[in-house]
């Protein structure tokens, strides 16, 4: 049995679903076969086995400090950096020009899924790295190139995103980290703070490197006068580093993901000599990040989705060992008890978990392909894939995160009262997990994201795409006799949140733009049920055809479970779609018109 993550079901998503390999029509890709990516993905769990999932829960027990100015973290943490990075994962999309392997962000993700299930706390670290390196390579000159990306892919520096500010939290326009020219620009002084800083201080490398927003002096309010800035903890002159005035005034106790460090960083406060380097043309700092942030949360639906893998297959292990209680038409007390898994209840909550589970893993690949294709493809469908990577990014993200949470928490319920103790994996992967709605804009902001600017680009063609795509498994369902009815129900779901879309947006034109988001957030909700169900029958599209061929042992028990795991989702979780549908055509202003001081 699988002890964090299903091998078999990624190549499913890969090959089957995806296939990955078609990416080869690209020049950049030419070298990823199909014997080329399931060795990418054999070499990541080889790798996750030895150096990161040893330490999952070693490293929750002996979490990360601050002493005397030092963060000190789990030992396993410098090797398993090396490791990554010795292994070409911290660089593996960039060119080979520089050390990269021009690998798909679909198979990239495939095997960063991995790495997060087996062990998350240790793995995001250099995954951060990668995207601060990122905007350094894309947007940053040939000195900064020159200078910080080897030692970033190396492992030996660590990357950070460093944008909240105790005043601003995620309003980026309200920032106040200042900066400074000096010397015409060869350098800006920053003053300021920045909190919730992930892995922005420790002792498992040498010097920590912030892809960090300040304000030069005399920028324009607001979002428009923001710069980036690379700003590391220890500056390169001549042949060794100095400190640059990047003072730790501690980390963060945090719920969960207690070897996963979160730093509030002094600028300039010790020394007023914080040296910060100006990246790409001042006062375009947003517009860059978004690139590494709309990264990090398709990242932040893997860590989540990853999460809830590896809670998934620990309670399903307990469920397969665990007797107790016998079948509601057994009497006798003489018989032994049965194991929980033959109990009914315990298979529905089993079954809600891999809904969860493998219904993200297919939404996140595929929004990782239709990267890869708007990165690299040119015309309509570039533009195509690009509109679709962007509408489905809220839901990639917040799905994942969210309903990862109840997955957990059905998988310690399996458990029962040992879910709650930390003899099971369960309870630290619920601590873990929770972060992940918050991490990257919390749900409420990409509702906000998905209702207020997603689904109207250009003219609403996004959405225009997406209803072709669902049309598409639709069709093919309903040659299915088995999968018909679940097609008609999508339809219907699909129909219905159409027609409640378009009540909003004339209700929004009618009485303003408060009353149309005022429940973006349920609105998320209700789109994520019927981009769920797509994934559920297009998965299920593909089982049934491959029953149809004729499978034996292992693979025809792998088709049945995702034909089974489909239908539960039709019967369980789909009609949930309804009742918010009632919420959003309502004609009350429940919280609109709810005063702040009802609220005792």
């Amino acid at each position: 049995m699988e002890q964090y993550v299903s091998s078999r079901n990624l190549r499913f998503v890969i090959h089957e679903m995806l296939n990955t390999a078609e990416l080869q029509r690209f020049e950049r890709f030419q070298g990823y076969d199909k014997e080329s990516i399931d060795m990418a993905l054999d070499a990541a769990k080889q790798l996750s086995d030895q150096y990161l999932y040893p330490f999952y829960r070693e490293m929750d027990k002996n979490k990360a400090v601050y002493d005397n100015g030092t963060v000190k973290v789990h030992p396993c943490m410098r090797p398993g950096i090396k490791a990554l990075a010795e292994g070409g994962w911290i660089s593996a999309h960039d060119e080979f020009e520089v050390g990269g392997q021009q690998m798909p962000y679909t198979l990239l993700n495939a095997c960063t899924f991995i790495f997060h299930a087996a062990n998350a706390n240790l793995s995001c670290h250099p995954f951060l790295t990668t995207g601060a390196a990122n905007l350094i390579r894309n947007f940053g000159s040939p000195e900064l190139n020159e200078t910080y990306i080897p030692n970033l892919y190396n492992g030996d520096w660590q990357g950070t995103m460093a944008l909240t500010e105790p005043q601003a939290g995620s309003s980026l326009s309200d920032i106040t980290s200042s900066a400074e020219p000096v010397n015409g620009g060869e350098y800006y002084k920053i003053k300021g703070q920045k909190i919730y800083i992930s892995g922005g201080d420790h002792d498992g490398v040498d010097n920590v490197v912030h892809l960090l927003l300040a304000r030069i002096k005399g920028a324009p309010a607001g979002t428009k006068g923001i710069s980036l800035f690379v700003v590391p903890k220890y500056r390169p002159e001549g042949d060794g580093l100095v400190f640059n005035d990047v003072t730790t005034a501690g980390i963060y106790g945090k719920m969960g993901q207690k070897g996963y460090v979160a730093a509030h960083l002094m600028l300039g406060e010790q020394h007023d000599d914080c040296r910060g380097y100006l990246v790409g043309q001042a006062n375009a700092g947003l517009k860059y990040m978004f690139q590494m942030m709309n990264e990090a949360r398709i990242g932040t639906g893997m860590v989540a989705a990853a999460t809830a893998s590896a809670a998934y297959y620990a309670s399903l292990k307990y469920a397969n060992e665990r007797p107790q209680g016998r079948h509601p038409s057994n009497k006798d007390l003489t018989l032994p008890q049965v194991l929980i898994i033959e109990h009914a209840d315990v298979r529905r909550m089993l079954l809600y978990q891999k809904a969860v589970v493998e219904g993200s893993i297919a939404l996140l690949m595929l929004c990782s392909y239709y990267g890869d294709v708007s990165h690299q493809s040119t015309g309509e469908e570039a533009q195509n894939a690009h509109l679709l990577f962007e509408l489905l990014t809220p839901i990639a993200k917040s799905y994942p995160s969210e309903w990862g949470i109840h997955a957990v928490s059905m998988g310690m319920q399996v458990l029962g009262g040992a879910g709650y103790t930390d003899d099971f994996p369960l309870e630290q992967h619920y601590r873990d997990i929770r972060v992940n709605a918050i991490y990257e804009g919390t749900t409420t902001i990409h509702g906000l994201d998905l209702l207020g600017r997603k689904l109207t680009m250009e003219n609403g063609k996004a959405a225009m795409l997406l209803g072709q795509e669902i049309q598409k498994e639709v069709q093919t369902a309903l040659t299915m006799p088995a999968l018909a009815p679940y097609a008609e129900k999508l339809g219907k779901v699909g129909a219905g949140l159409q027609e409640t879309l378009g009540k909003l947006v004339q209700t929004g034109m009618q009485e303003g733009p408060e009353v149309y988001l005022a429940d973006a957030t349920i609105f998320l909700e209700y789109f994520s049920y019927l981009v769920m169900g797509w994934m559920w029958l297009k998965q299920a599209n593909l089982a049934q055809k491959a029953l149809d061929a004729g499978q034996s042992g292992s693979e025809k028990l792998f088709y049945e479970s995702k034909i089974q795991t489909c239908l539960y989702y039709f019967e369980y979780e789909l009609p949930k779609a309804t009742a918010l549908k009632v919420t959003l055509n309502s004609s009350a202003r429940v919280t609109l018109g709810t005063r702040p001081e009802v609220l005792v």
